[in-house]
């Protein structure tokens, strides 16, 4: 057995008091193996930790990197399972850590994973208080109830009773598949669904192309658009004048798509401008999804780039932090086709929505 194994497997009996170090090991786990052998051995003594000390083993995702938080949810997955079948759960203490917020979406799934397991009909009372829960994770639990109490009453023709839990469903769901799944059943009593509104895309900008990006240099190339908005300006742009129009999506995704109003061109590159106003300073995320190289500016500083084409996108692809402030924010987003001629290559979109961390929508002032 290796030294530092050994060391540790000694230790076992003061785990219970204290477990900084095993967790310290565990935490520091990293990519491309780094910390891996210290790891395995924290994660055997974390295993024999007494079940008491589940909520500290919790606390120990808080924070924790991607790879971190997996070598942690298995050993929280051996001691829940070890202390239910010794009848040793401290279901008040793993209770008392899924309500606090403060701790880590993931985390807090894992707790009330643990609850639904070894104590269901408490799970199910606390289910309804998840609706409006910080993690869109835990709101899933309660917004299926919400479907199933819905399906119910629709199978008995209660429209009212139905529309009134899809409505209610849909004002807590923040996952695209529950989302698509009220949408539909609420048109289909219908009733109307904002879905950008929901969301919150932003449908109207100014767009300008077409600038040039054959042999994709368009994306390093600093287009005036980076420099100066001029919306009544013309630019030389690419086998024709670049000069800005408006453009409203007629997407319930919010699609802003390049091809309707410029056709299906390539080897370009095009921008899109938008103001975003806020009642206050705060903090934001703005979602992308874009399977271009693309580039997004807020208020001339910008948050982050990629330059990469057609591996596909999806809603919520890249979540940036913001910081919004009062009044008028400027958002630019620069999106850049390449050279490729197969039919899987042709979109040159983009989506954004402007919401909390959640998930939830933020709207405009204007």
């Amino acid at each position: 057995m290796k030294p530092f194994l050994l060391s540790l497997l000694l230790a076992v009996p003061a785990v219970a008091n204290s477990l900084k170090a095993p967790l310290e090991q565990i935490r520091a786990v990293d990519k491309e193996g780094v910390g891996n052998e210290q790891a395995t051995a924290a994660w055997q003594v974390l295993t024999k930790a007494d079940p008491a000390t589940l909520p500290d083993v919790l606390a120990g995702m808080n924070g924790a990197n991607p790879l971190a938080e997996n070598w942690l949810r298995a050993a929280i997955g051996v001691i829940a399972d070890e202390a239910m079948a010794a009848k040793k759960l401290p279901v008040k203490a793993v209770q008392t850590f899924l309500e606090n917020t403060h701790n880590s979406p993931a985390a807090r799934v894992v707790a009330f994973d643990i609850l639904q397991r070894a104590e269901p009909e408490l799970a199910e009372k606390l289910t309804p208080s998840l609706l409006e829960d910080p993690s869109s994770e835990l709101r899933r639990h309660p917004v299926a109830k919400l479907l199933e109490a819905g399906d119910e009453a629709l199978a008995q023709d209660k429209k009212d009773i139905a529309t009134a839990a899809y409505q209610q469903a849909m004002n807590s769901a923040r996952d695209e598949d529950q989302i698509k799944n009220l949408a539909k059943k609420l048109k289909d009593l219908g009733q109307p669904v904002d879905l950008p509104k929901h969301f919150g895309f932003l449908m109207n900008w100014k767009l300008i192309a077409p600038f040039t990006n054959v042999e994709r240099k368009g994306f390093d190339t600093v287009f005036p658009p980076e420099t100066e908005i001029k919306l009544d300006a013309t630019y030389p742009g690419k086998n024709a004048e670049a000069k800005w129009m408006d453009f409203t999506s007629q997407d319930d995704y919010g699609m802003i798509d390049f091809n309707k109003p410029y056709t299906m061109l390539k080897e370009v590159t095009g921008y899109a401008y938008t103001e975003f106003n806020s009642d206050e300073e705060r903090d934001a995320q703005i979602r992308l999804g874009c399977k271009d190289g693309w580039k997004v500016w807020l208020n001339g500083e910008l948050l982050f780039a990629r330059d990469e084409y057609h591996r596909g996108a999806k809603l919520d692809q890249y979540k940036l932090p913001v910081r919004l402030k009062k009044g008028k924010n400027a958002i630019l987003v620069k999106c850049c086709q390449n050279e490729q001629t197969e039919q899987w290559t042709v979109e040159w979109q983009f989506q954004l929505r402007v919401c909390d961390a959640t998930g939830t929508a933020i709207a405009s002032a204007k």
